[in-house]
């Protein structure tokens, strides 16, 4: 049962990664610096890798969330909620805005991604307090 609440916490916070990042395609392309196509579309839009580096990274995550709410005796909804909300608030957000600054990025994409980071801990969270 383990197995399967990382690998359904992973998709779902996949499934809101998609709607996030097509909600805020312009703003993050812009902000990133990504080089579009003739469409106006990354120029990458059609290589698979990011998307499945995306979700094997999703899975490693969710994964170590697991592991963690075990050790920490984290379960049911209001805590896996909680635990994923700070996990992402306090310590994805807070490493990407680190190496976004030094490398110069600007503001909004440290609040897009770090956005996706934290609302995707939450979701990761919220799935796995509900196994």
């Amino acid at each position: 049962m383990d197995f399967v609440s990382v690998i359904v916490a992973a998709l779902a916070a996949y499934a809101f990664g998609a709607v996030w990042y097509m909600r805020l395609a312009e703003p993050w392309m812009e902000a990133a610096g990504v080089e579009r196509g003739e469409d106006g579309r990354p120029k990458n839009a059609k290589d698979p890798i990011p998307y499945i580096t995306s979700l094997l990274c999703l899975v490693i995550v969710a994964g170590m969330m697991r592991h963690v709410f075990a050790l920490g005796g984290i379960d049911g909804l209001g805590k896996g909620l909680v635990a994923g909300l700070g996990l992402g608030l306090f310590i994805a957000t807070p490493w990407i805005a680190t190496n976004y600054t030094f490398a110069g990025r600007p503001r909004r994409l440290i609040l897009i991604d770090g956005g996706y980071a934290t609302i995707g801990c939450t979701v990761i969270g919220t799935v796995l307090g509900l196994f």
